[in-house]
């Protein structure tokens, strides 16, 4: 099966997530799914469903950012059906986090589940977390 549009989709998503560490979601609005089961796990927050609470996260979480860009994506994993498809991926990326004036560099392991719609990638489900190197067992515990 060819793959040539999901792939030209997850580089628009690659420019959007630029745009996202910048400050600015909208880019990245565009290529969410604005269904009722698309959901968004963030490092910011609990896990949201539903495009209106999905949308309020998305514009949350980029207030997180100042001043950065997307500074490379290392794909771990890649799925792709006819109408679903799944990437892993550690995205890396430098900005101004939260109120510093500094500019730093971070990361994220992100999946991301993409389906087809109306002839075209959405995306149905993000999960984004800090978690990029392994960690002791110990650190999964809340106190």
């Amino acid at each position: 099966m060819a793959t040539s549009d999901l792939d030209e989709f997850i580089e628009h998503y690659h420019l959007a997530l630029n745009e996202f560490f910048s400050g600015n979601p909208e880019p990245a609005k565009t290529l969410y799914s604005h269904r009722e089961d698309a959901s968004l796990a963030n490092p910011f927050g609990p896990v949201t469903t539903g495009w209106k609470q999905v949308a309020e996260t998305m514009e949350r979480a980029a207030s997180n950012y100042r001043e950065g860009e997307a500074t490379g994506f290392e794909r771990a994993a890649k799925y792709v059906t006819e109408d679903l498809a799944y990437i892993v991926e550690v995205e890396r990326f430098k900005a101004k986090v939260g109120g510093s004036e500094e500019t730093v560099s971070g990361a994220l392991r992100v999946t991301s589940i993409l389906r087809r719609e109306d002839g075209g990638w959405k995306i149905l489900h993000r999960h984004a977390d800090p978690i990029t190197t392994a960690r002791p067992a110990e650190t999964v515990i809340q106190k």
